[in-house]
């Protein structure tokens, strides 16, 4: 998992500003490295001369990442370098970095990219579009005035903090205007420029830095606004799992391309793939610890129950109370452990994080994903939620951005993919399968709750009844018993239907069989499809499909917190 950082900035810099700007950069990215120490730290830039190539040089000398994305092909940007110095400059830097060779905006060609400037600058939008929507925090080396210029520094910033960039031809209108931009966090380093009226800004002091959001607006100082901060913390936790478990994620991850034909793939599927099985088996793994942990403290209260029943109206001797108060104790202990270790949110996050990786990944290897698609195409999935849920989105970011663009998906895969993610009714391996026997068992666990409770409420009545006709004829050993009984009883039917309720199985059931009619339609439709496109059309909105209901999956399951149950707490 890696943290990226977006650049924007001036060309034109003011050369005897360089040695304090590089300090500048050159230590915010240390206090970065340090701030988050098990992510590794990406730089996403265009190298231009200038605020690029200088934010380039210092993290190559940080032995930080370096992705390159080219607006066009190479050899048309060259012709924006000076044949001398800035050209080889840009040749040294592109040779140390991974490369991204962005797609030509709508008709575009390279005359056309050559010939006409209005061109040239949606090609620059298009590059500010890409490095904003694919960073999770964007550096600035920016003077502070909003210019106008399609594709310059002003625009980026604009772009990166409202989602819009007026004048771009693909960027004329964001899907969450409305919603809060998460994806807004801008360090702003304030620069001058080597040009008349190059000072800054009025009130933006030179070589000051500043933090700036859409919701919180400009804070100077080098501090990152806290819920920013705790979003790169969860990454981060992430990152720091996969280390922990690093020898059985190997041994024991399962992929999504396990089994594959050896057909072409890119290496942005490969990439999605592995952070899938990644999160996927750490989902399960703290899905276990978390379930242990929910199943322990209801017996533990069910026990916790006939001890005190038993104490007050059968064995009042104090070894009862320490064996009470023993069981609290334990109960206590599993819940300080499990809230401390966050057994519960990484089992829910990480399970939604693999959920939306699997849709990436089909998504992609099938072509449904518009490849000329430069803006974070996932653009709906956990919008809309709490912002400590934002470094999911951050993760998708960082698989989205290695996707192939360049070259034509494989139609071949269409087939496979529907094969691997619908599959057949009844024949595991696919999601339909899964939900099918999904919501059969959760529904069959449901039924075996309410019988219980039914049960038990009738047992226990029935036996008061009897206490009540027959009190006179029995002993008092057999009236203490049949007390027990009564309150044991609809005890251990209450705590069976809590654990039912904190397992939300009621709501999972119409869940599972809300996606298991998905599926089902899907593969009808799949069958009866007649060509490549439509069953691109059907995959795209199966994933959509997919994506909002894991997003209410996670939502109501996060409602449910594992909280010290009742007779534990």
């Amino acid at each position: 998992m890696r943290l990226t950082i977006g650049v924007t900035g001036h060309r034109d810099l003011v050369p005897d500003e360089f040695p304090v700007i590089r300090d500048a950069v050159r230590f915010w990215l240390i206090e970065l490295g340090q701030a988050f120490p098990d992510i590794e730290i990406e730089v996403l830039c265009g190298l231009a001369t200038g605020a690029d190539q200088l934010v380039a040089e210092v993290a190559l000398e940080l032995g930080l990442g370096l992705i390159a994305v080219l607006p066009f092909e190479r050899a048309e940007y060259l012709r924006d370098f000076e044949p001398h110095g800035e050209r080889t400059a840009f040749e040294s830097l592109l040779a140390r970095a991974e490369v991204i060779e962005l797609p030509y905006v709508g008709d575009a060609t390279n005359e056309s990219v050559r010939d006409d400037p209005a061109v040239r600058d949606q090609h620059y939008a298009q590059m500010g579009v890409f490095i904003s929507s694919h960073s999770e925090l964007l550096l600035a080396l920016w003077d502070g005035k909003d210019t106008q210029a399609l594709g310059g520094t002003s625009s980026v910033v604009g772009y990166h903090l409202t989602g819009e960039m007026p004048g771009f031809v693909d960027g004329d209108s964001s899907p969450n205007l409305l919603a809060d931009n998460e994806n807004d966090l801008v360090y702003h380093l304030v620069c001058s420029r080597q040009r008349e009226g190059g000072a800054p800004r009025p009130l933006y002091e030179p070589l000051s830095s500043y933090w700036v959001t859409s919701r919180y607006g400009r804070q100077p100082g080098s501090k990152m606004p806290e819920a920013y901060r705790q979003s790169l913390d969860r990454m981060q936790v992430f990152q720091a799992d996969q280390r922990k478990y690093k020898a059985q994620l190997e041994d024991s991850a399962r992929h999504l391309l396990h089994g594959a034909p050896d057909w072409p793939v890119g290496e942005g599927v490969r990439f999605t793939d592995r952070l899938y099985a990644r999160a996927d088996w750490l989902a399960v793994h703290f899905q276990r610890r978390y379930a242990h942990l929910l199943y322990l403290s209801h017996v533990l209260a069910v026990l916790m129950g006939v001890v005190f029943i038993v104490y007050s109206e059968f064995i009042e001797q104090s070894w009862m109370v320490a064996l009470f108060l023993g069981m609290f104790s334990v109960g206590v202990v599993m819940h300080v452990i499990s809230n401390r270790r966050d057994w519960h949110r990484k089992y829910l996050d990480y399970r939604a994080l693999a959920e939306a990786l699997r849709v990436q990944v089909w998504w992609n290897l099938a072509g449904v994903v518009n490849r000329h698609d430069v803006a974070f195409v996932y653009d709906n999935f956990l919008q809309k939620q709490d912002v400590d849920l934002v470094w999911i989105r951050h993760v998708m970011r960082s698989a989205s951005m290695r996707r192939q663009r360049n070259l034509d998906p494989d139609d071949r895969w269409v087939d496979w993919v529907a094969a691997q993610w619908i599959g057949e009714p009844g024949i595991s391996g696919g999601q339909l399968a899964y939900y099918e026997t999904k919501s059969r068992d959760r529904a069959e666990n449901y039924r075996r709750t309410v019988a219980l409770g039914n049960i038990a409420l009738w047992v226990g009545i029935g036996f008061a009844v009897f206490l009540g006709v027959f009190a006179t004829r029995l002993n008092e050993n057999q009236a203490l018993l049949m007390l027990i009984l009564m309150g044991v009883l609809p005890l251990i039917a209450g705590v069976r239907d809590a654990y039912s309720h904190k397992k939300a199985d009621k709501e999972l059931i119409k869940q599972y069989r809300f996606m298991s009619r998905v599926f089902s339609n899907a593969h009808r439709l799949l069958d009866q499809a007649e060509d490549i496109a439509a069953k691109r059309r059907i995959l795209k909105a199966v994933g959509s499909a997919a994506l909002e209901e894991h997003a209410e999956w996670l939502l109501m399951h996060r409602e449910r917190p594992p909280e010290q149950q009742a007779g534990i707490g």
